[in-house]
């Protein structure tokens, strides 16, 4: 099974993103790229696309890679087709654009759920039509996109185990009062294998990412492409990268990245493309 999307970022939502993280206002970016505000803002607005040396020079004033940023923002990158596997199903959690996800080991007879948001009603479904028993719902981060269909899920699947980090709960409420508490490099056994946590802050304090053999789910944290956006009232701009480099990159090239917005893609494909990292 394959997933074909549109990138979750264009060039104005990465600058956009690298200019709150680095504290580097509209004027200064235009003044260090040189660059009329008038076009600058065209280009964030993505009503017009920058060339090869704009997107360069933008790229400097934050320590982007520039030729990873022309490449996203002329349209000459976009992750190739990634084959999922068949135990892996995912949905888009309709209102919302984010993507949720299924571990559904049949012969094994369990699943797991990563981000419940959106139509519960679907969620329910599709791990109902497989004869497995949910065993986790695994919460990446707090917003409600991610989690908003969670209460639902619950009394669907009274027996499955919420995972959420302790920083991420409160925010979440009642449904994640009996979650089960996991720190850094926690291991949840699962089946013939394990789940790991990845703790990851930055978009939120407890984002967190599960990694399941050869399968990381990296949330709001990392994207084809780009990264999330910074919410964090404890950690911020730069946690959010060091963790993404210090743990993510340091994964199997090969490892699938299913990401909570946007097409999976894979290490190997951000290590070489994504501009947040040069």
């Amino acid at each position: 099974m394959s997933i074909d999307l549109d990138l979750e970022d264009t060039f104005g939502d990465i600058v956009r993103k690298a200019s709150k993280g680095r504290a580097v206002s509209a004027q200064r970016l235009a003044e260090a790229a040189g660059i009329s505000q008038g076009r600058l803002q065209s280009l964030l607005a993505d009503s017009e696309k920058p060339d090869d040396g704009e997107a360069r020079a933008i790229a400097r004033a934050f320590g982007l890679d520039g030729g990873k940023l022309a490449d996203i923002a002329r349209g000459r990158w976009r992750p190739p087709a990634v084959d999922i596997g068949a135990h892996l199903d995912t949905q888009i959690n309709t209102p919302h654009s984010s993507n949720g996800y299924f571990v559904i080991l049949k012969e094994a007879k369990v699943a797991a759920l990563i981000d419940p948001g959106g139509n519960a009603r679907n969620i329910v479904t599709t791990v109902q039509r497989s004869p497995v028993a949910l065993q986790y719902i695994l919460l990446t981060h707090k917003h409600p996109d991610h989690v908003d269909a969670l209460s639902d899920v619950r009394k669907a699947f009274p027996q499955a185990h919420v995972v959420v980090h302790r920083l991420d709960a409160p925010a979440i409420g009642p449904d994640v009062r009996d979650a089960i508490a996991i720190v850094d490099g926690d291991a949840l056994p699962f089946a013939d294998g394990e789940i790991r946590l990845l703790h990851t802050p930055g978009h939120t304090d407890g984002s967190c990412c599960f990694l399941f053999k050869g399968a990381l789910f990296s949330g709001d944290t990392l994207f084809a492409g780009s990264v999330g956006g910074v919410f964090g009232e404890r950690f911020g701009y730069e946690d959010l990268l060091q963790g993404i480099d210090g743990k993510l990159f340091a994964l199997p090239r090969d490892t699938i990245v299913l990401p909570g917005h946007g097409p999976p893609s894979t290490i190997e494909g951000e290590r070489a493309h994504n501009p947040f990292f040069a």
